[in-house]
């Protein structure tokens, strides 16, 4: 199949949470081939490395649950590639836990993990959007809570609440051409999620529920990704895209 080019992407500036394996892996290869300058963040530093050699994008080791550390990690893609025009918080885990299970510290840490950093690094770049009065910011959603499923409340929780960060950032920053969108990935066949989760019955059963039948892989998500970062989309804020071939 041929997929479209973005001319309005070549050049941006370009970062991506979590961009060392899985979707992050595939947007940051999919930013690089529009001809972004593109960056990524991760606690990962050999996936990162990894990544970063294949594609030639620019890879900050980085753990997302210290602020600190973010935003000096933002000020570092500043000052070799000037102000991110395009963000995209990608970053999250899905580790399964029982409701039972779960501590404050725990609670907190999974918040700090799947929800928080989303409005630190949204908050580093703004200052820079808004002086050139334009912006992407893509936050990435989660099918789960929508579809009611358990045996991870506290993930489900904070990938909820995704949806009114969303729209409230989009209405504070909407007045000066920042955009903010939310796209929200159904069950996408990573190598995580292939080895961890995706047993034949559990694929059967998930499949039967999809309207197109076939699995949601990594670059079905990126391709939405770069619409919404492109100026193809420029009139679309505050809302969100469910990628999960009909299964919601």
């Amino acid at each position: 199949m041929d997929f479209a080019g973005y001319p309005s992407l070549a050049g941006k500036v370009v970062l991506i949470t979590g961009g060392a394996s899985g979707i992050g892996a595939e947007m940051v290869a999919q930013f690089a081939r529009q001809g972004a300058q593109t960056a990524f963040l991760d606690f990962d530093q050999a996936g990162g490395q990894r990544v970063a050699g294949e594609t030639g994008a620019f890879f900050v080791a980085c753990d997302l649950r210290d602020i600190a550390a973010l935003r000096a990690a933002i000020a570092d893609v500043v000052a070799r590639f000037g102000p991110v025009q395009v963000l995209v918080n990608n970053a999250a885990r899905d580790d399964r836990h029982g409701l039972e299970t779960v501590e404050p510290d725990y609670w907190d840490e999974r918040m700090a993990t799947n929800l928080r950093h989303m409005f630190f690094c949204a908050q580093a770049v703004a200052p820079g959007m808004r002086a050139a009065g334009a912006g992407s910011i893509i936050n990435m959603g989660s099918v789960s809570w929508m579809g009611a499923q358990g045996g991870m409340p506290a993930y489900t929780a904070a990938k909820s609440a995704v949806r009114g960060l969303t729209r409230g950032l989009a209405r504070d920053l909407g007045v000066d051409g920042i955009r903010v969108n939310e796209v929200v990935p159904g069950w996408v066949f990573t190598e995580r999620q292939e080895a961890l989760w995706a047993a034949p019955e559990a694929v059967a059963r998930h499949l039967e529920k999809q309207c197109l039948k076939r699995k949601v892989m990594p670059p079905d998500i990126a391709r939405m990704v770069l619409w919404l970062a492109a100026d193809d989309s420029a009139m679309v804020t505050a809302q969100y895209f469910v990628v999960d071939g009909g299964g919601v």
